[in-house]
């Protein structure tokens, strides 16, 4: 069966997303599973929130019923595993806003290499699809 066709199982269809390399798509169950992390992030909109946030991180976190595992990645401010955990790197971006950082230097943190390698490598037209198609495939 091919990719997406009626006859497929969604569930097998959703699990091809996990075969590219570096990508994590946002699926029904990964929004279920970061419900209280997002919502933790969209709350950072409102100023008053920002500042109960910069001022304590943990006291903040600890008002939202998200697991500890969520809380650890938002205060070590590992983004891959917010992501792994449910994250949505849009809802996401409240947090580094708050930290001062803009999308794309955030966004590098993700990646193997400094903000300035990222930058100029998307500036170049992003990297290359050759051996960033298919984890098992090797492609």
């Amino acid at each position: 069966m091919t990719a997406g066709t009626a006859t497929q199982n969604i569930h097998d269809y959703l699990a091809e997303f996990d075969d590219i390399p570096g990508t994590r798509v946002f699926t029904a169950a990964r929004a279920r599973k970061g419900y209280w992390l997002n919502q933790f992030a969209m709350s950072l909109m409102k100023p008053e929130n920002r500042e109960r946030w910069k001022a304590d991180e943990r006291k903040y976190l600890d008002d939202w019923p998200m697991s500890a595992e969520q809380k650890d990645a938002i205060l070590a401010r590992d983004y891959n595993k917010c992501l792994d955990l449910g994250g949505n790197v849009y809802f996401l971006a409240k947090v580094f806003s708050c930290d001062g950082l803009s999308f794309a230097e955030a966004v590098s943190t993700m990646t193997d290499m400094t903000f300035p390698e990222y930058r100029d490598m998307m500036l170049k037209g992003g990297r290359t699809p050759e051996g960033n198609r298919s984890i098992k495939g090797g492609y």
